[in-house]
């Protein structure tokens, strides 16, 4: 008899137990499906919330410069605020060379900046440019390179801020930008949806946030 009542007193144990940690189960498994779904088919979302955490805000002082260039070539002034936060988060990357050699503000390889007919061009564009060359504006108009000079000083500076947001404006705007045809535009600027992905996420957002559009 004492053997069933402690059997019986355990099974109501289980049970009670069971009916507290039935919720936190299911609370616990709904969270991990839908954790386990982001990962699985939804990425960008993961993303985009640590991009809300740890973003960096369009520095106000930069601002002028984008529209300077940008109206210069005919583009929105803020696809070039977001290409610069995709490619050095507005210049804080340091030191702004890539390991593949990709240079400046805005991250030109040295091929596009000078131009690809440069002799010593090929493979993905670091070259074998002097540096007396890579910034005279000269040499770029010979090899039809995208590089400006942008604040009229007579030299073509990729890690010049004003020559670089000039030189990535005139890039964009010759490859579609200043038709509207914004996505084939940063797509020439480096090859890969992701990056297009960024970029054009960062436009939209710095569209409505400081344009009101």
């Amino acid at each position: 008899m004492k053997k069933n009542k402690q059997q019986r007193r355990m099974n109501w144990t289980r049970v009670w137990v069971a009916g507290l940690l039935a919720p936190v189960t299911f609370v616990f498994l709904t969270l991990l499906v839908v954790v386990y779904a982001e990962e699985l088919e939804f990425p960008q979302v993961i993303e985009e919330r640590t991009q809300q955490l740890f973003d960096v805000p369009v520095p106000e002082a930069n601002i002028p410069l984008y529209k300077e260039a940008a109206d210069a070539y005919g583009i929105p002034w803020t696809l070039l605020a977001a290409h610069h936060r995709v490619e050095t988060r507005f210049s804080k990357m340091d030191p702004l060379i890539s390991p593949v050699g990709a240079e400046g503000h805005m991250q030109f390889m040295p091929c596009t900046f000078v131009g690809w007919s440069h002799p010593t061009c090929g493979g993905l564009g670091e070259g074998a440019i002097e540096d007396g060359e890579k910034t005279d504006p000269a040499v770029i108009h010979q090899y039809g390179g995208y590089g400006v000079d942008g604040d009229g000083d007579g030299i073509a500076d990729p890690f010049n801020l004003t020559d670089a947001m000039y030189s990535a404006a005139n890039y964009l705007a010759a490859n579609g930008a200043a038709e509207g045809d914004l996505e084939r535009a940063v797509f020439n600027y480096n090859h890969s949806d992701e990056y297009v992905r960024k970029v054009l996420s960062f436009y939209e957002k710095y569209e409505q946030q400081l344009t009101g559009n």
